[in-house]
């Protein structure tokens, strides 16, 4: 991999709140007991993330941080196998006590269900 292939660009981000509300109101849902990933229709080539890390789920900016970078390292390494969907991930509480390698097999097999063969956009 190229050192510009590693960066997490732009266009894959959900940055507007317009963007959000789309997902938000028609997504398909799903889920484990450490994430809810919503996937909404695409609204750009690529695919696209944004994240709703709560203080209810991880009180401290620490927690919050480490579960957002996890999140967005993972969806880099999937994004070329996702299809053009926008996709906001919401965590839930019991994530900020899990270890990382627990947190990436789930965000793992979360991106399999998105862009398996039985997913179409």
């Amino acid at each position: 991999m190229t050192a510009g292939s590693e960066r997490f660009p732009r266009a894959a981000r959900l940055t507007r709140s317009r963007d959000f509300r789309a997902v938000f109101a028609d997504a398909r849902r799903h889920g484990d007991r450490h994430f809810t990933v919503l996937v909404g229709q695409g609204g750009a080539d690529t695919a696209r993330l944004g994240l709703a890390v709560s203080k209810r789920a991880a009180p401290r900016s620490v927690d919050r941080s480490r579960l957002k970078r996890l999140i967005r390292e993972r969806f880099r390494h999937h994004l070329a196998r996702l299809p053009a969907v926008d996709v906001v991930v919401m965590v839930r509480p019991v994530a900020r006590q899990c270890d990382n390698p627990v947190l990436i097999r789930s965000l793992d097999k979360l991106w399999q269900r998105i862009s398996g063969p039985c997913e179409s956009s």
